[in-house]
């Protein structure tokens, strides 16, 4: 389970990319038409506000790491799930 602060550092950092993504994309433009002021901009932005620093977590545990995107879920939480019979289409082969 991962700590209370931990997901809502995550929150705050996807209002940060969602309230600077127009601009960060505007300037990522300039930048590649070859515009030095566009750069210092985009360096000056918060770190935070780039899309890469947001890391998935599983909705039910919080867990970071063995993410599945097409569920939204950690890799145990969809094992747990699948063997219990609460996703529709899963059969459980030999895990």
């Amino acid at each position: 389970m991962a700590k209370e602060s931990m997901k809502a550092r995550e929150v705050k950092r996807l209002n940060l990319i969602e309230k600077y993504a127009e601009k960060r994309a505007e300037l990522k433009k300039r930048v590649n038409e070859g515009d030095a002021e566009a750069m210092i901009a985009l360096q000056k932005l918060p770190k935070n506000s780039s899309y890469i620093r947001y890391r998935n977590r599983c909705k039910l545990s919080g867990r970071p790491r063995g993410y599945m995107r097409q569920f939204g879920i950690s890799r145990i939480n969809f094992r747990e799930m699948a063997s219990n019979g609460l996703i529709p289409g899963i059969k459980k082969a030999s895990w």
